[in-house]
């Protein structure tokens, strides 16, 4: 229990403004761990999918970034292209027979072709990008602010901005980071926390928060190499029903289920 409370107070201090008297009823869930692979310590994660099988992945940093398609068993590329040095990659998205890589503060998205990862196409947007996810629609994309943007997923036009809340407060900005699109629901990281917000879709209402600050010791966690090295990281195989979790350059790579939290 007194776990329970220190994710709760960890949360408000996060999310909520210093005037909120009650703390959120939203459940905190936890990841259960059910597999452990290796992963990059030189990528800094900015994106995730799976598809049929294989992991891809958006790196970040000027002159380091990256899209890769990664072998989930060793951690290694099977394919990458690096991104050129003007560009910070940031969130990734398989759309049709493409994947769309977003930049940070450049205004353009990369679109390649999914299998040879040509680059096919650049397409321009107001503001920064972060991450990015699908429902088989719409496109979902956060980018710096309280906001989730939805946007046509052929032409990219914007169509619709909603707030993200909690207990009907719009969270501050700067904190939604990589999406991952799961039926009704959107996962986003809670940058620079151990949080992952599950986020109605539909509402843009924070139905669930998962704290995933076990997943690493704090000899790990010491350990890690770099500044910025944050939790950031989510693709869901939709046929084992689990998540890929990781982190901006983390030596491990998690598959988990959530679960409430026990005692």
């Amino acid at each position: 229990m007194r776990k329970q409370w220190i994710v709760i107070l960890a949360l408000l201090l996060v999310v909520l403004p210093v005037t909120a008297q009650q703390p959120p009823s939203v459940p905190i869930l936890v990841p259960e761990v059910l597999n452990v692979y290796p992963h990059d310590t030189g990528a800094f994660t900015q994106g995730l999918l799976w598809f049929d099988g294989e992991l891809y992945e958006s790196t970040g940093l000027n002159g380091e970034s990256s899209l890769r398609r990664v072998d989930i068993e060793t951690g290694e590329p099977q394919e990458l292209i690096s991104i050129a040095e003007e560009y910070f990659a940031e969130g990734l998205e398989k759309v049709g027979d493409t994947l769309i890589q977003l930049t940070w503060k450049a205004g353009e998205a990369f679109v390649y072709d999914f299998e040879t990862f040509e680059l096919l196409d650049t397409i321009e947007y107001d503001g920064e990008g972060w991450g990015l996810c699908y429902d088989g629609r719409y496109l979902f994309m956060s980018d710096s602010t309280s906001y989730l943007s939805v946007r046509d997923a052929e032409s990219f036009d914007l169509i619709f901005r909603g707030a993200v809340t909690l207990e009907n407060q719009v969270i501050p900005p700067q904190l939604l980071n990589e999406l991952e699109c799961v039926g009704d629901y959107i996962y986003a990281n809670a940058w620079q926390t151990d949080f992952i917000f599950r986020i109605d879709k539909f509402t843009g209402d924070i139905v669930a928060v998962i704290d995933a600050s076990d997943l690493l010791t704090d000899a790990e966690r010491q350990a890690l190499v770099g500044g910025g090295a944050v939790l950031n990281g989510i693709a869901y195989n939709p046929e084992s029903q689990t998540f890929f979790i990781t982190g901006k350059r983390w030596p491990q790579m998690f598959e988990v289920v959530f679960t409430e939290r026990q005692g």
